[in-house]
């Protein structure tokens, strides 16, 4: 299992009604198919060995002891590796279940009834079939004894996250799913063999079911529907078939055409996901649960998923503008909040002409709007030190010009070389030293302004900056409110140009300036031409590339070695591998290492699934030794 991947494949093959030889035919060829495409999980669909509209056929006993050598035959020619549910007709002490039988390694491992027989509209299945019995016992089936009851967890010995239970159709479409108690006993995967008809309206129904099960369970979801070759006396089946990952589609059929459907459920993902947010019900522990053994196949097989390399930015679609504004209303909300707490009667912002300061403007400009309150309250203090370039500079005159703010322009060159004097640094000396103490001026300029006016000092540092500490510590690492503190770089970005369209004229054109401007903390002097010379993305990294670590790593949980892989398949074409090595690296040797700073970080507002507050979601020693993980990488 490749990094806590499973390969799972759902068939849906061409059937003749009540012709099992027919269909064993078709079930393994579709089988062996799916283990040639190093599938280790393949379900097929309800009572498939025989079809699902035999009707008063079930009580034929031709039929029946025909399905007895089928599942003879099916032991002998399904493909040995992958674990395998094939519906199945079966009786036990006298009665008739609708069942799914399990196959791995040439065994049959298990028999699974279905739990809730619908008898309503255009099903009969009582007429047939009864409930599966409340307690797991056992039926004689090929010359062996092997459990039978809906409350069996089957368990790969071999990779402990492979565990699967199965429902079967109705059993997914009632109040209280048997799918529910297979989660809470430590099925990571839930599989639904089942023959659902079709009729207008009925797929988008059916997909939001699944989708929807499968994120209350935080598990892996495999539906399987009955297609071609069932009876269309009265009905109609599609094969719709659909394989969910935690409320994530992750593949679905095309409606009328039979065949297999591939996708890679993430068992890591969802374990990690139960153990971070509900250990006190995934408890992997049940004392009506039946597990049963078996050996998983090892999948050589490339994993098919596709890992967007902006995580955290909204995808394209009808919904994105509504995301977007939402997570400007989010970082709005909470200021306004704040500002009215504390009855401030300004907001005090550094203006730099980049990325974050020009999003914290944005943002506090809108939450003077929805106070009804001035924008001349909001005062951007430009603060052009040695690094300082006309570009940037002009940026920031621009767009305070633009939101009618006020501006308000200190230089501190001055004030600096003031203080080198007094701490005995020589200017000349382009270190650490000679960085911070503008970044820490630039802050008690900040403060001191707002203590005049009566203010409140939003700040403008980011989550990306949090993550690697590119920040000075109590310079501009402080404020009184951080309402970037939960929006990582390539949201910012995305965030600026969504309310530059929105905004237009001369805002659009200064913000698409910034936009296009290098990202530097301008803490160093220009080049020869007077351009920024220190671009922080050389320094650190792509924030791309960090972004996308951040989200697997502290979001997930991954391993090292699982986030370095998934990033080259991300960034394929676009970083070469040794490159993505070298900043993942670079990555957790900060991110262990300036856990300092964010123990103390100021209030600030969580906009999505990532937050590095040490009052929220993030506690962390900051004295944490990153060895394991970057032991990992090597």
């Amino acid at each position: 299992m490749r990094h806590g991947f499973i390969k799972v494949c759902v068939a849906t093959p061409e059937i003749k009604v009540a012709d099992v030889t027919y269909n064993v035919k078709s079930i393994c060829a579709s089988a062996n198919k799916a283990a040639e495409a190093g599938a280790q999980l393949v379900v097929f669909p309800e009572l498939c060995l025989t079809g699902y509209t035999c009707g008063d056929l079930f009580n034929q006993r031709a039929l029946s002891n025909g399905v007895l050598k089928a599942i003879e035959d099916l032991k002998k020619r399904l493909p040995a590796g992958p674990l395998v549910f094939v519906g199945v007709p079966l009786e036990r002490d006298g009665r008739l279940y609708n069942c799914a039988v399990a196959f791995c390694g040439g065994e049959v491992l298990g028999v699974v009834p279905k739990s809730c027989i619908p008898n309503y509209g255009e099903f009969y299945e009582r007429r047939h079939f009864s409930p599966s019995p409340e307690e797991v016992g056992h039926i004689a089936l090929c010359g062996q004894s092997v459990p039978f009851g809906a409350d069996i967890v089957f368990r790969a010995g071999n990779m402990p996250l492979f565990t699967v239970s199965c429902e079967i159709c109705e059993d997914l479409w009632v109040p209280m799913p048997p799918s529910v108690r297979h989660a809470l006993a430590g099925a990571n995967i839930i599989v639904n063999l089942s023959c659902s008809d079709e009729i207008a309206g009925k797929a988008e129904y059916r997909r939001s079911l699944v989708k929807m099960q499968s994120s209350k369970l935080i598990g892996g979801y495999v539906y399987c529907d009955a297609g071609d070759g069932e009876s269309t006396t009265d009905m109609v089946f599609a094969g719709h078939n659909l394989i969910c990952e935690n409320g994530t589609l992750l593949a679905e059929s095309k409606l009328f055409e039979n065949g297999l459907t591939f996708a890679d459920i993430d068992a890591d993902k969802l374990d990690i996901e139960r153990r971070r947010c509900a250990s006190t019900y995934f408890c992997g522990e049940s004392s009506c649960h039946t597990d049963v053994y078996f050996t998983a196949s090892e999948s050589t097989a490339e994993v098919e998923r596709e890992f967007p390399r902006l995580p955290f930015v909204p995808k394209s679609g009808e919904r994105l503008a509504r995301r977007t504004e939402l997570i400007l209303n989010l970082q709005t909300m909470g200021l306004v909040k704040r500002l009215k707490h504390t009855g401030a009667k300004t907001a005090v912002i550094g203006i730099s002409g980049g990325l974050d300061s020009a999003l914290a403007l944005l943002v506090t400009c809108r939450a003077f709007k929805k106070l009804c309150r001035d924008a001349k309250d909001i005062i951007a203090v430009t603060m052009p030190g040695f690094g300082t370039t006309g570009k940037t500079l002009k940026s920031s005159v621009d767009l305070t010009s633009a939101l009618g703010v006020t501006l308000k322009k200190v230089d501190i060159t001055a004030s600096v070389s003031r203080h080198f004097e007094d701490i005995g640094h020589d200017p000349a000396v382009l270190d650490v030293t000679y960085e911070n103490a503008q970044a820490r001026m630039r802050t008690l300029i900040l403060m001191d302004i707002a203590n005049k006016t009566g203010g409140l000092v939003v700040g403008t540092g980011d989550l990306s900056e949090l993550a690697l500490g590119w920040a000075t510590y109590n310079g501009d690492h402080m404020s009184m409110y951080a309402v970037n503190s939960g929006v990582p770089k390539t949201l910012v970005k995305h965030l600026i140009g969504f309310e530059a369209r929105r905004l237009g004229g001369d805002a659009e054109k200064t913000l698409g300036v910034i936009l296009d401007t290098d990202i530097s903390p301008e803490l160093l002097p220009p080049d020869k031409s007077g351009e920024i010379a220190q671009k922080t993305e050389d320094i650190i990294g792509p924030y791309e590339l960090h972004d996308f670590f951040l989200y697997y790593a502290v979001r997930w949980g991954f391993s090292p070695e699982k986030v370095r892989y998934i990033a080259r398949i991300a960034f394929a074409g676009a970083y070469p591998e040794e490159v993505i090595d070298k900043w993942l690296k670079n990555f957790y040797r900060r991110f262990f290492a300036q856990q300092f700073k964010r123990s103390c970080i100021p209030d600030g507002v969580k906009v999505g699934t990532v937050t590095l507050s040490p009052r929220g979601d993030w506690r962390m020693p900051s004295d944490a030794c990153a060895a394991l993980w970057l032991d990992e990488i090597e």
